[in-house]
């Protein structure tokens, strides 16, 4: 491979031994190359991009999960970061359908390295970091490692002095709700923030949505009792109590949303801000003419990033 990264697409000629491959790490900007079977060629199609990320490092850990498996965690931020444990540090997972968290360039995120920020990726079971074994090992009624995953990765942050309790926040997008809800109301001593993106938070009663019925061999289904008791592990809103003093949390949704439809980032918003004791903000940003992420246009995807950082800054400033 050319960069530390991942072939993102690719395609080949139905009659020549080539192929065209789009390359992309962390760090480095999507390079298209032309690969003949024996060797690699930039074609210079792509674009270079004006951001430099020649001062940020990336290094991928192997956190101990409480049952003793091995974790991925991706940790990028400025070279001259000093362990103190002082930098605020946003720590994202999804953990579900197999999927693999892909190297992915997001120049936008310069700003935040420059000012001392972390961002973190942990690669939890139910997702796809190696293969069928490690979805399956996070999937239905074994959906709780997903969640306890999530939390050994934030506190192995905090125990190697990236960051601490008050300057950690969490984020996940749609299913990515599951590891953040589940970590926000198992552990909300952990976290300054949380910042949940379409998320799925009621999953007892997801089954019923327009999407429903095709999460049910993921999640689990209401009609059976083994389905039961693995969507109870997954469903935030069922375990927020009253008089806990939860971290300042951010939901967002777009009135569009067919995937995760607004009611249920809603319902989390209105059942937090009722129940928590801590002062700290539960709000609800709505995107009227957005959906689920997929579609949104520039101006959108950069004032919700703008958006969720601000929240987090300004939650971790002030504890």
């Amino acid at each position: 491979m050319p960069v530390d990264g991942a072939i993102v697409e690719s395609t080949a000629h139905p009659t020549r031994p080539e192929a065209l491959l789009l390359v992309a790490g962390w760090t480095d900007a999507p390079r298209l190359y032309r690969y003949d079977g024996q060797s690699l060629r930039d074609t210079g199609l792509a674009p270079r991009s004006p951001v430099h990320f020649g001062d940020v490092h990336v290094r991928t850990l192997h956190v101990p999960a409480r049952d003793g498996t091995p974790i991925p965690l991706t940790v990028i931020h400025h070279k001259d970061l000093e362990l103190d444990g002082d930098n605020p540090a946003v720590l994202s997972g999804y953990g579900s359908h197999g999927m693999t968290d892909w190297p992915e360039f997001r120049p936008e995120m310069l700003a935040w390295y420059e000012r001392g920020g972390v961002y973190a990726v942990a690669h939890l079971r139910g997702g796809g970091a190696y293969g069928r074994e490690w979805h399956e090992a996070g999937r239905g009624e074994r959906k709780e490692a997903t969640i306890t995953d999530f939390i050994d990765c934030a506190e192995h942050l905090v125990a190697l002095g990236y960051t601490r309790p008050g300057r950690l926040a969490g984020e996940g997008v749609s299913a990515g709700g599951i590891p953040t809800g589940g970590a926000l109301v198992r552990r909300p001593d952990l976290w300054a923030a949380m910042a949940m993106q379409a998320p799925t938070v009621n999953a007892t009663r997801n089954e019923f949505t327009e999407s429903g019925p095709v999460n049910v061999p993921e999640f689990g289904s209401v009609t059976t009792e083994e389905g039961l008791r693995a969507l109870r592990i997954i469903d935030a809103y069922l375990r927020v109590r009253d008089g806990v003093p939860y971290p300042a949390v951010l939901l967002t949704t777009g009135l569009r949303d067919a995937r995760v439809p607004p009611w249920q980032p809603a319902k989390l918003a209105a059942r937090l801000q009722a129940a928590t004791a801590s002062g700290r903000p539960v709000l609800l940003r709505v995107e009227e003419h957005g959906g689920h992420g997929a579609g949104s246009t520039r101006d959108q995807e950069q004032a919700l990033l703008a958006d969720v950082l601000a929240f987090i800054l300004h939650a971790s400033d002030r504890s």
